[in-house]
């Protein structure tokens, strides 16, 4: 798992008023993209699945790594970011939809955007506040977004959907679904977990088997089956996957890590779940419509 700790940013940071000078204020470039009149696939946020769940006990993130799809053109991308000071914060953030403005909020967030009220240079290190974060997130994906310029009136797709959770200090976890406008909604314990992405398919095992009560382990395991389930029924949904858990008031990441197609605990998960499914339906009694009454 690739993480951006607070001295790794420091260190890479260049500062980011000069690297964005020549953006100017520009009025908002998501109201260019309304007019396009896509539905979500053509638009390209639907290919991957990422999903994350906040229940008690702390936060999952998890994040398939496949960018394009077709009989001959596959690549894989790292879409799960953890961005990690042990003792004070962990966040993470996933992202799916156009890469190149995904992958220029992230490096926006590690080198720093200038508030335009103060001139200071804010990184995401530098957050008090979870709700701040995902704020500076927001403008760092409206940032990125404008440096693409007049480049979307030729119809290719800028739009971007991104998960942003962790812990900051005592307060405690949460999680931010993040639009392309920068606009967010914040995850409850009413419905304890957010989707982006293919998220039709993994969607039915999170209603039945999450709650915000639910061991993190157990949420872990569910969410598993739930991209297990999105890559048997969707080409534009793949291996490897990134996987990562914080618990409450560890403020330190318990799991990071990547699972490939050798990975022997999830070949058993696949493998269990398909026969359980097997299982159950032949255990349900048939339907009696049109059967002669005896």
């Amino acid at each position: 798992m690739f993480s951006y700790t607070a001295k790794a940013a420091r260190r890479n940071s260049r500062g980011g008023k000069d690297a964005f000078a020549s953006c100017g204020d520009r009025p908002n470039p998501c109201k260019r993209f309304a007019s396009v009149g896509r539905r979500p696939r053509e638009m390209g946020v639907a290919m991957t699945y990422c999903c994350g769940i906040l229940v008690r006990e702390g936060l999952v993130m998890i994040a398939d790594t496949r960018t394009n799809a077709g009989l001959d053109n596959i690549s894989t991308f790292r879409k799960l970011q953890l961005f990690e000071d042990p003792g004070r914060h962990v966040m993470m953030l996933a992202s799916s939809g156009n890469l190149s403005v995904s992958q220029g909020a992230v490096n926006l967030l590690v080198e720093g955007l200038e508030d335009p009220a103060s001139g200071r240079i804010e990184r995401l290190e530098d957050a008090q506040t979870m709700l701040q974060a995902a704020h500076l997130v927001g403008r760092a994906v409206r940032r990125s977004l404008a440096l693409v310029g007049d480049v979307a009136e030729t119809g290719v797709s800028f739009d971007v959907a991104l998960l942003f959770g962790g812990q900051i200090g005592a307060a405690p976890p949460r999680l931010f679904m993040i639009y392309t406008a920068g606009n967010a909604i914040e995850c409850t314990p009413d419905t304890p977990y957010l989707q982006i992405g293919e998220h039709k398919y993994g969607k039915p095992i999170l209603d039945r088997a999450i709650t915000y009560e639910t061991d993190i382990y157990d949420a872990l395991k569910i969410g598993l089956i739930s991209m297990d389930s999105t890559i048997r029924s969707n080409l534009s949904v793949g291996l490897p996957i990134d996987i990562a858990l914080l618990r409450r008031d560890a403020l330190k990441s318990e799991v990071a890590t990547r699972i490939d197609a050798s990975d022997d605990y999830f070949r058993d998960l696949r493998e269990r779940w398909s026969k359980a499914l097997r299982e159950a339906h032949i255990a349900i009694p048939p339907p009696p419509y049109g059967r002669e009454s005896k």
